[in-house]
């Protein structure tokens, strides 16, 4: 016969708790010895923080197609220029976010730092916006190329069938989320391991790279300015898709609560961490470049692939499989870091209660990790992801904004607030005014796109007001809410985190 816990307590809330040691009693009515408290423990060291960051950032896109950026610069210096930039810009955000994080040490990323600065409404839509569409749609994305690129050497004369690709992402998914839901140190040592296969992937490109340099192969970058003139509508859009690419430098502290040293940690993690990622990603298009015309690299649906097909021979083929690697680290990064931020909104009240409970052996926040799976198949198997992720785009670069932009406000209005980590204002003024820019810009260039997903997240302010500040629900509605939460905690065998969090 399986042993459900058996618990001690019935809070007021109506959900099951532990004894006062931190863990369910034991069948006998024993405390079993040497049990430690329910509470996420900190297992995030340096080198595993600078993998969550780099293996969240490369995707798959610098391997498949890197031409947004060149398509709306309309030459390769230009675009090199912008890449550049682009990586400098993203790390004047995190450097942001690295005294956000040191100074506000709760988990939980944008949602903690816009409910610290500017109260529970805009970080409600934010964290509402982010389970429903945001996050659900982004995985299944990364998860397809993953599931694409994995099936590629096996269907090298024909089409792989969608039904096949989507199985296999399916499973790919599942793996993620168990994983995630059984340790916290093996999906931090794997991601390590991924991390490292992402790199070894990009120096495959940049060691031939840089050898037809040595060899003279610099005809591409001759006139490396001449080209088409780029619009002043193509370099905002060029930004865009390179800040785009670059995306994920946030992850770590959506995980601050099991950061070991954050304050020493979240800085040195995110300097180290953007300096190999932006000199990465503009090696790896200088390396395009030297085999690649502009031209051939527009007409390419994957650059990677060309390029190594057209240095690397009967090797090319292991190219997929690095990619499908590549996508998997930031299916893993991405799961592991949001759910975090699930948990802490459910802390705070915003999400069901049930989503702030902690395995009471394993340590994970389940019900977060595991929330995501239904809504992540639900989008796998139905609708427009791109379209969904088009429509809500705006809303990232909206939140990031104001997240930054809080950290000038609080500047002003808590100078006595302890900051470890402290970078010059015109860091996140630059910042927060590029993320600002890159909203507007949006609405200029794609009213219709940018307009229904302003709609689907002000669907969050009447969900606010309904499940959140509306306190008079019916008995039977908070009855059948209680019962549901201590059946879930049974299955799960998860209780509230046993500390009281503390800034």
């Amino acid at each position: 016969m399986v042993k459900k816990p058996v618990v001690s307590t019935i809070s007021s809330g109506g959900y099951l708790q532990g004894n006062v040691n931190g863990k369910l009693p034991s069948l006998g009515g024993k405390e079993p010895p040497g049990q430690e408290k329910v509470v996420l423990k900190k297992k995030i060291t340096l080198l595993r923080g600078i993998s969550i960051i780099i293996g969240t950032i490369i995707g798959a896109g610098i391997f498949i197609s890197p031409k947004g950026v060149l398509q709306n610069t309309g030459s390769v210096g230009m675009s090199l220029i912008i890449w550049t930039v682009c990586g400098v810009l993203s790390l004047f955000g995190a450097l942001s976010y690295a005294e956000l994080g040191t100074s506000i040490k709760k988990s939980g990323g944008h949602y903690t730092y816009i409910l610290e600065v500017f109260g529970p409404l805009p970080a409600f839509v934010r964290v509402w916006v982010e389970l429903l569409i945001i996050r659900p749609a982004a995985t299944a994305v990364i998860s397809l190329a993953f599931g694409r690129y994995i099936l590629e050497p096996f269907f090298i004369q024909c089409e792989i069938p969608e039904l096949a690709i989507k199985l296999i992402t399916a499973v790919g998914i599942t793996v993620v989320m168990v994983l995630n839901s059984m340790s916290v140190s093996w999906s931090a040592r794997i991601q390590i391991f991924l991390t490292f296969c992402k790199l070894t992937a990009i120096l495959i490109i940049i060691v031939p790279g840089v050898m037809q340099l040595i060899k003279g192969q610099t005809q591409h970058f001759q006139d490396a300015f001449s080209g088409r003139d780029a619009s002043i509508m193509g370099l905002p859009l060029a930004f865009y898709y390179g800040m785009y690419a670059y995306a994920g430098w946030f992850y770590l502290n959506f995980v601050t609560e099991e950061v070991e040293n954050p304050e020493k940690t979240i800085p040195l993690a995110i300097c180290i961490s953007m300096a190999i990622v932006t000199t990465g990603y503009v090696l790896t298009n200088v390396a395009y470049f030297t085999t690649i015309s502009a031209e051939e690299l527009l007409l390419s649906n994957a650059v990677a692939v060309t390029f190594s097909e057209r240095l690397l021979g009967n090797f090319s083929l292991a190219v997929p499989i690095f990619v499908a690697l590549s996508c998997f680290g930031s299916m893993n990064g991405g799961v592991f870091a949001v759910s975090r931020l699930f948990y802490v909104a459910s802390r705070e009240g915003h999400l069901p209660e049930i989503l702030s409970m902690i395995h009471v052996r394993k340590h994970t926040p389940l019900p977060a990790v595991i929330v995501l799976h239904p809504l992540t198949m639900i989008m796998l198997f139905s609708g427009d992801l791109y379209s969904l992720l088009n429509f809500l785009s705006f809303a990232r670069w909206l939140f990031i904004g104001l997240a930054v932009a809080g950290l000038i406000y609080l500047r002003y209005k808590r100078p006595e607030m302890h900051r470890p980590f402290k970078v010059p204002l015109f860091i996140p003024a630059l910042f927060s005014f590029t993320c600002l820019f890159m909203v507007a810009l949006s609405l200029y260039s794609d009213p219709f796109s940018t307009g229904i997903g302003f709609i689907i997240t002000l669907t969050g302010v009447p969900a606010y007001y309904l499940f959140i500040i509306w306190d008079k629900k019916p008995k039977w509605f908070r009855r059948l809410s209680d019962r549901i939460t201590r059946t879930l905690q049974i299955i799960l065998e998860v209780v509230p985190e046993e500390d009281c969090h503390k800034l």
